[in-house]
C-alpha cells in the first residue's frame, strides 16, 4: 500500500510587486501531482473566476529558496532580508511580466510535502514511459 499522497495542494497569499506603488495581494493555488513528478502547477487567481496557470520545475522552486535560479520565463530567488523572508518569483511571457513575493514558510512546507510524496531522485519511478512515448508518437488519423 502506498502511504504517500498522490496530490499535494496548498493556497498561498502572494504579493504582486507593483513598481512605484504598494504591493497587491494575490491568492495562488500550488498543486503537485505524483503523476507529473517533475512539475509544480500554480494557479494565480486574477478575478472571481479567472485563473492563470503556470507550470514549472519543482526543483526550480526548491533551489530558489536558497539561491537565485532560472533563466528566461521563470526565475526564483531568496530575499536579502533575514528571518522569514519572502522568496521572489518572476514570470515573463509575450503578454507581460510579473514579480511576486511568496512566503518562505508556506513555500517550504508545500515543497516538503511534495518530497514526501515523491523523494528527490525517484521522480522517474513515477513516470509511465510507455504512455509518454505513446503521446509523442501518436498522430491524428484525421489529420
Amino acid at each position: 500500500m502506498n502511504a504517500r499522497p498522490d496530490l499535494v495542494t496548498t493556497d498561498l497569499s502572494l504579493q504582486l510587486v507593483v513598481p512605484g506603488g504598494p504591493a497587491l495581494p494575490v491568492s495562488a493555488g500550488f498543486r503537485y501531482d505524483s503523476a507529473d513528478p517533475y512539475a509544480v502547477h500554480v494557479g494565480f487567481r486574477t478575478g472571481e473566476d479567472e485563473v492563470v496557470e503556470w507550470t514549472f520545475a519543482r526543483q526550480l522552486l526548491a533551489d530558489g529558496v536558497s539561491h537565485p535560479v532560472g533563466e528566461g520565463d521563470v526565475q526564483v530567488w531568496p530575499s536579502a532580508e533575514d528571518g522569514d523572508h519572502p522568496v521572489s518569483l518572476s514570470l515573463s511571457s509575450p503578454s507581460g511580466s510579473a514579480l511576486f513575493e511568496m512566503p518562505l514558510g508556506g513555500l517550504v512546507e508545500f515543497l516538503t510535502r511534495t518530497y514526501t510524496a515523491v523523494p528527490t531522485g525517484s521522480e522517474s519511478d513515477f513516470v509511465d514511459l510507455d504512455a509518454e512515448l505513446a503521446l509523442l508518437v501518436w498522430t491524428d488519423p484525421q489529420g
